[in-house]
């Protein structure tokens, strides 16, 4: 899900004001700049290979399961 995706769902499911969500969106990603890397880059590749702008559910969840698996591995060489 893209930000504007967040900011959207957000708003119209939760009443979240779209400008709420983008400052927290900018602040997750000031500290969290690896996570937000790879999630792009997994979002990219995810786009090109199917040709369309979203991803399955299923294809998210094996997303955010491959970079959270990725970031405990970085927390444990450290």
């Amino acid at each position: 899900m893209s930000k504007e995706e967040c900011m959207e769902a957000l708003s119209k499911h939760a009443n979240i004001k779209p400008v709420i969500t983008s400052t927290v969106w900018n602040e997750l990603e000031k500290e969290n700049r690896e996570f937000f890397k790879s999630y792009s880059q997994c979002q990219s590749r995810s786009q090109s290979s199917t040709g369309s702008d979203q991803m399955s559910e299923a294809e998210t969840s094996q997303l955010i399961q491959k970079m959270i698996s990725a970031h405990q591995a970085d927390g444990d060489d450290k």
